[in-house]
């Protein structure tokens, strides 16, 4: 068996979103614009970020890499679910799920890391605005995105090592649009109290350090700003933080929505539904979240459109 599992299954069929046929070729163009919507939104937001020199910053650089994230995250299941909608057997092989399961795994654990490091990004920029270009040099802010990919890699290493080693021999038809942990659990024919034991604690351990660390940044924030008891001070403040705030706040949401599992056939297909938010929502939502309320972009925006129209060079102020 490829890849060293010595199941008798070679391939999964995913069920999909939906088993009714009228409604196959609606949804596939629903998920098609999505996802030009997806790819458009994000590579312009990087495209914007590269090519603005005041947008050269280390929020900018950690938000060109969510942008990055998304776009890479959205590809490893997009086409396959948009091939879904228009074949009649939705079938991928034993090495594609496990190299899907691979990569969803590393861009959802990489993303929670540079959350948490955008979190961080805010403190300083709020709470030491004097010494923020010496603490987020640009070595810090590279080790710091380094480490959120690195982790994410080991992470999904780990994961797709432990369902390597399951065995799948009866049914092989994943109630799902993607291979993800827990439908391939439910498949296996052998003892998944490993897996399980190993997810606990990986998810347990990225969200709830996460989300320490980040809701430790917005407290010292806060706590920076009663001291000041400054209006002006808590309206700049909010505008900085709130693109960030809803992106963590939809992130997290999303993801403990999914992962609520129970025994019912309509718990499962609540958890698809909220997993089809998390994943197909997400990436496109975020270029909009970081730019409909970010004068910076926005003025980026219309002076790199000036300067395409009359062919100045870009980056220059």
């Amino acid at each position: 068996m490829a890849m060293g599992n010595d199941s008798s299954v070679t391939e999964f069929i995913l069920t999909g979103l939906t088993n009714q046929p009228e409604l196959q070729l609606p949804l596939f163009f629903l998920f098609l614009v999505n996802y030009i919507t997806t790819v458009v939104g994000n590579l312009s937001l990087m495209s914007l970020i590269c090519w603005n020199s005041n947008l050269q910053t280390p929020m900018y650089f950690f938000l060109f890499n969510l942008s990055f994230i998304d776009l890479c995250y959205s590809f490893v299941f997009t086409p396959k679910t948009l091939m879904s909608f228009v074949l009649e057997k939705n079938v991928i092989s034993f090495t594609g799920c496990m190299t899907q399961l691979f990569f969803i795994c590393l861009f959802v654990n990489s993303e929670c890391y540079l959350l948490t490091a955008m979190a961080y990004d805010r403190y300083v920029a709020i709470c030491q605005p004097l010494l923020y270009m010496v603490i987020m040099s640009p070595v810090t802010c590279s080790l710091m995105m380094f480490g959120s990919y690195v982790m994410g890699f080991v992470a999904a290493i780990v994961h797709t090592g432990f369902m390597i080693r399951l065995s799948f021999c009866d049914s092989n038809i994943i109630n799902h649009y993607m291979c993800d942990i827990f439908p391939l659990l439910q498949l296996s024919c052998s003892s998944t109290y490993a897996n399980e034991l190993v997810c606990s604690v990986f998810v347990s351990t990225v969200v709830l350090a996460s989300s320490f660390l980040i809701l430790t940044s917005y407290a010292l924030i806060l706590f920076n700003i009663i001291q000041l008891s400054s209006g002006k001070g808590l309206c700049k403040a909010m505008s900085t933080c709130s693109s960030h705030i809803m992106t963590v706040v939809l992130f997290y949401g999303f993801g403990m929505l999914t992962h609520i599992k129970t025994s019912s056939d309509e718990s499962v297909n609540q958890g698809k539904f909220f997993c089809l938010l998390c994943t197909f929502l997400m990436p496109l939502l975020n270029p909009f979240i970081y730019s409909l309320r970010n004068k910076d972009v926005k003025l980026a925006l219309k002076r790199t459109l000036r300067r395409l129209t009359v062919s100045e060079p870009l980056g220059l102020p």
